[in-house]
């Protein structure tokens, strides 16, 4: 697949400000837990805070296959921030989708710029990969629902202005779970400490605690009982940014393997020149081309609305996520002992890339839906 002009700009401006803005301060943003939400809103200003929202509404109106040039090319710098930007641009595309006409215009001009932030509630402490099982509630009382419940790791919690929240309005399973944004200074919204975690430091991981916390009707984002299709519908999307930040973490990592091995000597001779070496960075190298052709094939899907683009969104994050936390283990493996050391990056470009194979639905999960479809197709 050729990129057009616009698209190698693109890529190459997102690169720039994550040389720039991103790499110089990524090991210390990990160690501090310091999430900068001043330079999140430098990238929006570059339209990065509203890659799929209109252009009217301050987006820049980009496809999916625009996006994943975006994100990977972000994560080179910090894979933890640009996950972060997914999930903020996750939310705006649900509210772009379902949203009506004054929600659209009240949230999503602010979440372009990142002067209102953005997450997403889905998940909870006995509801992960089993999401229509959650139990957050509302109830409708006159003019307003009613919530009650906990939401788990959800990313930006505590910072974030603006949360897409699913709660159950009705009886179990999916049809009973509805959408709503709410605000984070709603009364009885609160939040959990920071979560101590392996990676994803640049940003902050909390729980959102909901106690007898109200918001009116309009709050509701698309129809009552919707709520478990607006959830799905943003997750192919999510899928493919997060594997393409696993590639671009990967991708940083390998540079820094070959910069390596070409510098350092053991046993009378360049790392370089080893060849058992040589093979394992072209095998490297070769597994991350072939993990960006899928990418690139299920972001044109998508793009194109074709009935296999669910399907090809899982197998990319599933293959992706696994082999760019594969490579960037190489890369470490490659640095000997100095690869172990927080000062190289590479270590926290592991840390980081390691959940990747279990947000947005765990790579079992994965599978499931790949084996699915080609089980129902063989029915």
């Amino acid at each position: 697949m050729r990129l057009t002009d616009e698209q190698r700009a693109l890529r190459e401006t997102a690169a720039e400000f994550a040389a720039e803005h991103f790499a110089p301060h990524a090991i210390e943003w990990d160690q501090a837990k310091h999430f900068p939400v001043d330079v999140l809103r430098k990238a929006a200003q570059l339209g990065m805070g509203g890659v799929y929202l209109p252009e009217e509404l301050g987006g820049s109106a980009l496809g999916r296959l625009d996006g994943v040039l975006v994100f990977e090319a972000l994560a080179t710098g910090c894979p933890s921030l640009a996950a972060y930007i997914s999930i903020h641009n996750m939310v705006a595309t649900m509210i772009d989708k379902f949203g009506d006409d004054s929600q659209r215009h009240r949230y999503l001009p602010r979440l372009s710029t990142m002067d209102a932030l953005g997450s997403y509630c889905l998940t909870e402490p006995d509801a992960g990969s089993d999401a229509a099982a959650l139990s957050t509630r509302a109830r409708r009382d006159g003019d307003e629902y009613v919530l009650d419940g906990v939401k788990q790791f959800i990313s930006g919690a505590g910072t974030s202005d603006v949360h897409v929240v699913l709660a159950r309005t009705g009886g179990p399973g999916a049809r009973g779970i509805s959408a709503f944004i709410v605000e984070r200074d709603t009364p009885g919204v609160s939040f959990g400490p920071n979560e101590i975690k392996m990676g994803w430091n640049a940003q902050p991981t909390r729980q959102v605690i909901f106690e007898d916390a109200r918001v009116p009707a309009s709050a509701l984002l698309g129809e009552e009982g919707s709520g478990f299709r607006v959830a799905m519908s943003a997750l192919d999307g999510g899928r493919l940014n997060i594997s393409a930040c696993s590639l671009g973490g990967a991708e940083a990592a390998l540079g820094m393997a070959v910069r390596h091995l070409s510098e350092r000597s053991a046993f009378g001779e360049k790392l370089s020149e080893k060849q058992a070496l040589q093979f394992r960075l072209a095998d490297m190298r070769t597994d991350l081309e072939a993990a960006r052709t899928l990418l690139w094939r299920a972001a044109d899907a998508l793009d194109h609305g074709e009935d296999t683009a669910t399907q090809l969104s899982a197998m990319a994050k599933r293959f992706c996520t696994d082999t760019g936390f594969e490579v960037a283990n190489q890369a470490l493996q490659l640095h000997g002992g100095y690869g172990y050391l927080a000062e190289y990056g590479l270590e926290k470009i592991v840390r980081d890339l390691r959940v990747h194979q279990i947000l947005e639905g765990t790579n079992e999960i994965m599978r499931v839906i790949i084996s699915r479809r080609m089980l129902q197709e063989a029915s």
